[in-house]
């Protein structure tokens, strides 16, 4: 079972999925009930995305910053105020990086 992670608990080394990503927009850009939030005050609307069981593995953290590694080799650098990550399972985490490599160089070989 996945972890659900504190920004500090992130390690160089553990293998993460993004649960959600938060979006802030400002309130008055808010189409929905007006006189429940502030003008001043950001409207935070959580976002589950399409790639969220994908391992990431945490090469470098700089809080509130992480650098992680895709399986597909590219590196990306992750806001923890905005993304919410879990720790995953070890074992599950290095069969589906290891299943995400091998489809990316079958694509590749098409």
């Amino acid at each position: 079972m996945a972890k659900v992670l504190a920004p500090e608990d992130v390690r160089a080394g553990d293998y993460v999925a993004v649960l959600h990503v938060v979006f802030e927009l400002p309130s008055f850009l808010w189409c929905g009930d007006i006189s429940a939030a502030r003008i001043d005050e950001p409207v935070r609307i959580p976002f589950m995305p399409s790639q969220g069981g994908v391992p990431l593995r945490v090469c470098s953290v700089c809080l509130p910053f992480i650098l992680v590694k895709t399986p597909s080799g590219a590196l990306r650098n992750l806001d923890v105020r905005r993304h919410h990550l879990a720790r995953l399972d070890r074992t599950y985490a290095r069969i589906v990086w290891k299943a995400c490599k091998k489809s990316r160089v079958k694509r590749t070989l098409v």
